[in-house]
């Protein structure tokens, strides 16, 4: 019974078929990291993936359930609404209401309290079969409180976060979940990314040749997928951005760009 409700969870490829075209779409569970300086289009990416995934199917949507992990305290809840809104063909208050039955979301203030949640979700995986996609905005949000908090000990420093990217890894492989973080480029030089998008989409591996990994090896070593965000700094264009996405164990790279409007995330 449970290895039927796991094989009907969602491939990487089917939630986002455009950016993921690639993807074997009979692979289940993977770990993506969406890595870029505040600003570049992150979280608007991952609104658009949660709608695209609470959308009913008759709406064009996998109509399965996300669950978003809030550690800045940043989620817009109106924002979503406003994409969803634009996506449902008839919108109305009990059509977002279904939709937004589909997410479930947690608000975490500490690492420490983010790992205690994760260690209490394996049994909200367990009795939500329909459960996807999670969602954890960001990873990075605090780093620096742990830093200070461990002392002259790195693996203080370390510790709680360790043991968080073990137990995400655990979650994703065991239930076959589809994991989208946000990572913060606080060690990263600005270079690069003030460019625009040109210059990653020209040279991609221009992308991450300054990237520097500051979270723990335990992250590092889980992620499958690293992609790159960036915006394009001419006033012209203000609302393009780029993403230069680079699959870890292949080393392949693919380029995008895309806009952000009023109805969401628009790929050109």
């Amino acid at each position: 019974m449970l290895l039927a409700r796991l094989e009907g969870r969602s491939s990487l490829k089917e939630i986002e078929p455009y950016l993921f075209a690639d993807e074997d779409s009979s692979v289940h569970g993977d770990i993506l990291e969406f890595h870029g300086p505040e600003g570049t289009g992150k979280t608007e990416m991952l609104y658009h993936l949660t709608a695209r995934c609470i959308l009913p199917k008759s709406e064009g949507g996998l109509e399965v359930e996300v669950l978003f992990i809030d550690t800045d305290y940043h989620f817009d809840m109106l924002r979503l609404v406003t994409i969803l809104e634009h996506r449902l063909s008839q919108s109305s208050e009990e059509m977002v209401k279904c939709c937004l039955g589909r997410l479930l979301l947690v608000n975490c203030s500490s690492n420490t309290q983010l790992l205690l949640t994760l260690y209490s979700l394996e049994t909200v995986v367990c009795s939500h079969p329909s459960l996807c996609l999670l969602i954890l905005d960001s990873l990075s949000a605090f780093y620096w409180i742990d830093r200070v908090n461990g002392g002259e000990s790195v693996n203080l420093q370390e510790y709680t976060l360790k043991k968080c990217a073990q137990f995400l890894e655990k979650l994703v492989n065991e239930y076959r979940l589809v994991l989208f973080a946000t990572t913060q480029s606080i060690m990263q030089k600005t270079t690069n990314w003030t460019e625009g998008p040109s210059s990653a989409l020209n040279h991609p591996s221009e992308a991450d040749a300054d990237y520097r990994p500051y979270l723990c090896k335990a992250w590092q070593q889980v992620v499958r997928h690293r992609i790159f965000f960036s915006k394009q700094e001419d006033f012209k264009t203000s609302n393009q951005f780029s993403l230069v996405s680079r699959h870890l164990k292949s080393n392949s790279l693919k380029k995008h760009i895309f806009i952000i409007g009023e109805s969401g995330i628009e790929f050109c």
